[in-house]
């Protein structure tokens, strides 16, 4: 998701000494834990969707273990964990092979597997040589958002096709995910009659490109070593650091009335650091080309941000349940 570098040659030390080396085996290792965690997620949203409708009728279902055997539910999850790798490998592929376009030196994706409700904590490239052109930064930091966006699309457009309408399920207990503008849209061509009652079980394809979407927007925030905190210091230079701060704490404001995970985001992107290295042509045009880019990848970030990734879960919420 996000990539750091600097500008200078300062001592090595720390995680600049372990990304020094190229470790091709931990990359592959990554890669296969991570696929294997999809999975494992995968087969519960493949369950959720073959037997949504025995769920809706039955408030009191509950899987039983031969059903994550079952050949379909099987194969749903492979489908699940494939779909999401290819999205999230093309983000990373978009920036190493951009950076390989213009001979800087990064290392290869690395995964994150994580057993969370999408079954990966995404991934990850470090750039090892400073990006000193305007132009390489904004190439750079837009290839994995545009790349993503681009996987992500088709992969609604399919899961969405795909899903299942039924009668509403048992509310207590059951997770809500919001929906960006992109999905709403998606959905409302592809699935219409949805009356009072009844909801839309999505397909493991269609979870997937939700994830992708979250993904490409989270990454296009403005600030500090995210996609976006390139893109903008490629326009703004030292100047993007005020739209940066004022970002971070749109992050707290999101957090304390959406989604608590922005709180835990936005300490992470604290921790990574919201100082930029500074270009030596911060002057020099952009081009007609990259403005339309620029124009583009806002339109983007518009269509896929999700303000409550899951709902109910904002400061409030949580209080209202733990101290009646």
């Amino acid at each position: 998701m996000n990539e750091a570098h600097t500008d200078v040659a300062p001592p090595l030390r720390g995680w600049a000494v372990f990304f020094r080396q190229n470790r091709v085996w931990l990359n592959v290792l990554l890669f296969a834990l991570t696929l294997g965690s999809a999975f494992v997620v995968g087969l519960g949203w493949g369950l959720n969707y073959k037997f949504a409708e025995e769920i809706s009728r039955n408030p009191n279902f509950a899987p039983k273990v031969g059903m994550f055997g079952d050949a379909q539910v099987v194969i749903l999850g492979l489908v699940y964990a494939g779909v999401l790798i290819f999205i999230l490998l093309g983000h990373e592929l978009g920036h190493y092979l951009t950076c390989r376009r213009y001979h800087l030196d990064a290392t290869l994706p690395f995964f994150i597997p994580a057993p969370t409700l999408v079954g990966t904590m995404g991934a990850f490239i470090r750039i090892r040589s400073p990006i000193t052109r305007k132009r390489q930064l904004f190439d750079v930091g837009i290839a994995g958002p545009l790349t993503g966006f681009v996987l992500s699309l088709p992969a609604l457009v399919v899961g969405l096709s795909l899903s299942r309408v039924v009668p509403a399920l048992p509310h207590e207990g059951t997770l809500f995910f919001g929906e960006p503008l992109l999905l709403k849209i998606i959905g409302g061509l592809l699935i219409r009659n949805v009356g009072p009652g009844f909801e839309v079980i999505p397909h493991p394809v269609a979870f997937a490109g939700w994830v992708g979407a979250f993904v490409t927007s989270m990454n296009l925030f403005p600030l500090g070593q995210l996609d976006g905190g390139h893109i903008l210091y490629a326009f703004l230079g030292p100047r993007a650091k005020v739209i940066g701060r004022a970002v971070l704490g749109v992050f707290f404001i999101l957090g304390i009335f959406f989604w608590i995970g922005w709180l835990v985001f936005a300490l992470l992107v604290l921790a990574i650091g919201l100082k930029h290295p500074r270009i030596w042509d911060e002057t020099a045009p952009m081009g007609l080309r990259r403005n339309i880019l620029g124009v583009f990848i806002l339109l983007v970030f518009i269509l896929t941000f999700i303000p409550d990734p899951i709902k109910g879960y904002n400061i409030f919420s949580l209080i209202r349940q733990f101290w009646p």
